[in-house]
């Protein structure tokens, strides 16, 4: 591992050094690479510094006990060791994850998705805080959000929204997490015996892809327009400017009908479409690859019931990793770092623990 990780520290100081060179933006396109590859190497630099420093106080400590000491700064020494040794193997572990290969989408944008599922215009409500507990997130986190589909209900809340959230490094590597069942516990508004009610809401996050890495043939494809339909300003129902694109070889179906111009919803839809066919086949690699063997997060199935919002007892719970925040309020207005942090701590361990089976 060591020499694994001077290996990566020469590369960082060697980055370093040409991006602090006068000539560093004659060529662009290759500044953004090294910047990047810079960025993505720093916290496992900085880690082993920490590391290197604390093997080096532990030898100059041991170093003293042999030498003639009264016994009370002996003792002194003693703890400091106890303190540097439990230092070390802390950062041994750190380092051995962050050495992990890293999923190779986290740096993409994301097209996330979000469904009513049961429980009626409750599910449809509840879908609508989950909207914008994302757009929280999304504004506290400094990403761009682009709505690529917009299906709500007349009570405000949703039936289907299809949203590009991204335009900064990691978007993926944070939401990713997000795609599954989320079930929420609380008593609507419209119930008049204050019982508690369960509906649900589905989401999809899948990493936003471009035309180099999925091709998609236009002989595969069934393009149908027609007229849109419900809230959308005065071109609604004159123009068939709706388009539904249906994938044959898998049966899959987008519609978008938000825009004004025919071009744009096609576009929109095919951005979807190609998010979603990569996750499809990315899904069934993965399935060859690992067999019906699920990670500690989860298969990450839009079927798996992954969170639990419970409004009267103020907790949100992630069932697959057993977590449990009693700050919902906070959670529902975009703080979700807490939960997020933890399940990528979780996945990383997995992870680990694989490699050494």
């Amino acid at each position: 591992m060591i020499d694994k990780l001077q290996g990566i520290k020469l590369r960082f100081d060697f980055l370093s050094e040409k991006l602090a060179s006068p000539d560093a933006m004659a060529d662009k396109d290759a500044w953004r690479e090294m910047v990047k590859e810079r960025a993505s190497l720093e916290e496992i630099v900085l880690a082993f510094d920490e590391y290197s420093s604390v093997l080096a106080s532990l030898e100059n400590c041991k170093a003293m006990l042999n030498e003639k000491l009264d016994n009370e700064m002996k003792e002194l020494v003693r703890a400091e060791v106890d303190e540097l040794e439990a230092k070390r193997e802390e950062l041994d572990a750190q380092l051995h994850i962050l050495l992990l290969p890293k999923d190779p989408n986290d740096d993409r944008d994301v097209i996330l998705e979000i469904r009513a599922g049961t429980g009626g215009d409750e599910a449809s409500l509840f879908g609508a805080d989950l909207l914008r507990m994302y757009l929280r997130f999304a504004e506290r986190n400094g990403y761009k959000v682009e709505y690529l589909s917009n299906n709500l209900t007349e009570m405000g809340g949703v039936k289907e929204v299809v949203l590009s959230i991204g335009g900064k490094r990691g978007a993926y590597s944070k939401l990713k997490y997000e795609s599954g069942v989320h079930r929420v516990q609380r008593v609507p508004e419209t119930e008049s015996q204050g019982r508690i009610h369960t509906s649900a809401a589905t989401v999809a996050v899948l990493p936003e892809v471009d035309d180099v890495q999925i091709d998609v043939k236009e002989s595969d494809l069934r393009i149908d327009t027609y007229r849109a339909s419900g809230a959308g300003g005065q071109h609604v129902n004159k123009t068939e400017s709706a388009i539904r694109i249906t994938h044959l070889p898998t049966g899959m179906v987008v519609s978008c009908q938000d825009e004004k111009s025919q071009l744009k919803n096609k576009e929109q839809a095919m951005r979807v479409l190609k998010s979603r066919l990569y996750d499809f086949y990315h899904n069934q690699q993965q399935a060859e690859r690992a067999g019906a063997r699920k990670s500690q997060i989860g298969s990450g199935d839009r079927s798996e019931r992954i969170r639990t919002y419970n409004f009267p007892q103020g907790r949100v719970t992630d069932h697959r990793i057993g977590l449990t925040l009693y700050k919902l309020d906070a959670f529902i207005d975009g703080d979700m770092d807490e939960m997020l942090n933890a399940l990528s701590v979780a996945e990383r361990s997995e992870m680990l623990a694989g490699e050494a089976d």
